[in-house]
């Protein structure tokens, strides 16, 4: 499994982006999903999960009620939708793959096996 996440980029504060990431070489059926971001001199930090059928998700504090994860099993395809960004959402954004497909697993942790490149998203006015 390969992931690659696209979307990112700079926007205002108040402003909306649509992360994605797009799995290749295995099915995402088989994976629960993790969304993480990680600021300059900050730990990297929990932002979203998805299990593998969508019954089960979940968000950090900050985002809750301004992001939106969804999950497209047939087009192999995770999104983030994130409105009302702050500049405290700045950061580079990651997405991983667990096979543990059936949680929602928050935290960072070694069940995450597989990982993306990353992409940088900047709030900034």
């Amino acid at each position: 499994l390969q992931l690659v996440e696209s979307g990112g980029g700079s926007v205002q504060p108040g402003g909306s982006l649509r992360l994605t990431c797009a799995a290749s070489g295995d099915g995402l059926i088989y994976y629960g999903i993790g969304w993480f971001r990680q600021a300059p001199g900050k730990e990297r930090e929990g932002v979203s999960c998805i299990n593998y059928s969508s019954d089960k998700a979940n968000y950090t504090d900050s985002v809750k009620g301004r992001f939106t994860i969804s999950r497209d099993n047939a087009k192999n395809t995770i999104f983030l939708q994130m409105s009302g960004l702050k500049p405290e959402d700045t950061a580079v954004y990651y997405c991983a793959a667990t096979a543990l497909r059936s949680l929602c697993i928050m935290r960072p942790t070694p069940v995450y096996t597989v990982w993306g490149q990353g992409i940088p998203v900047t709030v900034s006015s």
